[in-house]
């Protein structure tokens, strides 16, 4: 089982989460917070596979409960994934550098949610795909890249290294597409698509879609013409 705490000072946000999750058989909520204070505390005593922590709230912000619970120096650092409604750039730079390995928008499928904790167990970082989107474009432009930014670059690879139905799942993920949508879209099972994923990610040498989607926009393979 994975065990999962949500940190939200909404109650009913929690109990949608809760709902959410604890529909899929490997998934548990142990513990809920309304505040920061609460959450970092109860985090500590549970040791939770993963925390869902929001941003806005009383006593420790969800930047700071990130920090406490993963960020540079924590000796046992826990996963965090920030779910929030504010999508600010600021949000999720503070996010990625205080330690968190997701962030989500609460306006993301419940899919997408269950993906973003399972991504976190396996060692990968989920980002919304509006958000991720929106970075790569900001990347794109000629300017000198953040440190951040360079690493989830994988190195460029020849198109030829990639099938035609490969390159276009990757112009979809640079597109913003969840693997749900990705499945619709091309008349594929979910399962199919996420295989699909796991070779592009070997051929390219990154560990998840944001590295992905960078390798697409350094590499001109952007649109549905790939596909």
């Amino acid at each position: 089982m994975i065990d999962i705490l949500i940190a939200d000072d909404q109650e009913e946000i929690r109990g949608a989460f809760r709902l959410i999750l604890e529909s899929q058989p490997d998934l548990r909520v142990v513990a809920e917070a309304a505040d920061g204070g609460s959450a970092v505390e109860l985090a500590r005593r549970h040791r939770p596979d993963v925390v869902l922590a929001d941003i806005r709230m009383p006593v420790l912000d969800g930047l700071e409960v990130t920090r406490a619970l993963a960020g540079p120096g924590v000796p046992d650092p826990l996963r965090v994934v920030v779910v929030t409604t504010f999508d600010l750039d600021e949000y999720v730079d503070a996010a990625l550098r205080n330690g968190a390995c997701g962030f989500l928008l609460k306006r993301s499928t419940p899919a997408l949610l269950v993906e973003a904790v399972r991504a976190a167990v396996a060692g990968d970082a989920l980002i919304s795909p509006q958000i991720t989107v929106r970075l790569l474009r900001h990347l794109a432009r000629p300017a000198p890249r953040r440190p951040e930014a360079t690493a989830a670059t994988p190195p460029s690879l020849p198109p030829a290294a990639l099938t035609r139905r490969e390159t276009g799942i990757v112009a979809l993920i640079a597109a913003g597409r969840t693997n749900t949508e990705i499945a619709g879209e091309l008349h594929l099972s979910h399962g199919t698509v996420k295989n699909y994923i796991a070779a592009i990610q070997a051929k390219l040498g990154t560990r998840n879609r944001v590295g992905i989607a960078a390798w697409a926009w350094d590499n001109g393979h952007t649109t549905a013409q790939d596909a």
